[in-house]
């Protein structure tokens, strides 16, 4: 007799998952049972905003479900991350989920999960146009005053490294060979000493910052997480996050000038993770940034105008 499985659909590749990881249906039996197991009270789920993985609100929890290998996608270093990202942030007391609990199943597919409490907040992407310049200055005061605990040395937790990664990124083939030729020659002439290395959160857009109805933010989604100096960190704060948006900016960088910003987006961006879509969804498009020069003159003009608008 065959065993029963409490999650019965299929999962064979990406379309597969990203065809079910938000089907209520499909993920209760799963979830029930591993509420049980957690002995935590279990109660109809709800969707909360999709994402890579399997997301869903369980009365006063959250729980986060990886996709399983069987996806083609390699998740358990993503798990691992995050698991030490969320522990470490809860340690530090830095604004963030609370971790409840952590595991695997082995059901018809090995699935790895974490339980969190849920934070009453939204996202700054679905508020943003509701704030003030005030709002959004405290905004930017309070994101450094978390990224100050985080930012800071830590073990090494994840095995990536920034050049390395930098250089097997597929996304930069859609920019121009002369761009990707310049680009090469950089983080090959680029050196980052263990002495720069902090804990960096990787990938600190609208979509993972929570703000509650008293302007405190919270952070979460820690599975991007890269052991690199700050100024990686903040260039996609600045160019992603931020937009340039000068009351944002002067909250978490003080009484900046437009070429100091110009310099960390233009060092930073081309080695960082997410840069290539930072640059292209922020500065134009992929085929019109042609070199380093013309990167640097579109952030020059774009943070300059964001500075002196009213």
């Amino acid at each position: 007799m065959m065993n029963e499985h409490f999650f019965t659909a299929q999962i064979n590749n990406w379309d597969e998952w990203g065809k079910l990881f938000q089907d209520t249906e499909t993920w209760y039996p799963l979830i029930k049972h591993i509420f049980q197991k957690e002995n935590l009270p279990f109660v109809p789920i709800e969707k909360l905003t999709p994402g890579t993985n399997a997301v869903f609100k369980v009365g006063d929890y959250v729980i986060k479900i990886f996709a399983p290998t069987e996806a083609g996608m390699e998740v358990g270093t993503n798990f691992n991350t995050e698991l030490f990202g969320i522990k470490r942030a809860n340690a530090l007391f830095v604004p963030a989920p609370k971790l409840i609990a952590s595991g695997t199943v082995d059901d018809r597919y090995r699935f790895q999960y974490m339980v969190m409490e849920f934070i009453n907040a939204v996202a700054l992407g679905d508020i943003e146009e509701k704030l003030s310049y005030g709002d959004k200055v405290i905004i930017g005061q309070k994101l450094r005053e978390i990224n100050n605990k985080l930012n800071t040395p830590c073990d090494d937790f994840d095995p990536v490294d920034v050049l390395e990664n930098a250089v097997k990124n597929d996304g930069w083939l859609d920019y121009p060979d002369s761009f990707n030729a310049e680009r090469l020659g950089y983080i090959a002439n680029m050196q980052i000493h263990e002495s720069e290395k902090v804990y960096c959160h990787g990938d600190l857009n609208p979509d993972n910052i929570f703000i509650d109805n008293n302007l405190d933010l919270y952070i979460i989604d820690f599975a991007d997480a890269m052991y690199a100096p700050a100024r990686y960190e903040e260039a996609l704060i600045a160019c992603e996050l931020f937009c340039f948006e000068k009351p944002y900016m002067f909250g978490y960088f003080g009484d900046y000038t437009t070429n100091e910003i110009v310099d960390l987006c233009a060092t930073w961006l081309p080695v960082h993770d997410s840069g290539e879509h930072t640059l292209r969804c922020n500065i134009g498009p992929a085929l019109k940034i042609t070199s380093f020069s013309v990167m640097r003159e579109r952030l020059y003009n774009l943070i300059k105008a964001e500075k002196e608008r009213l």
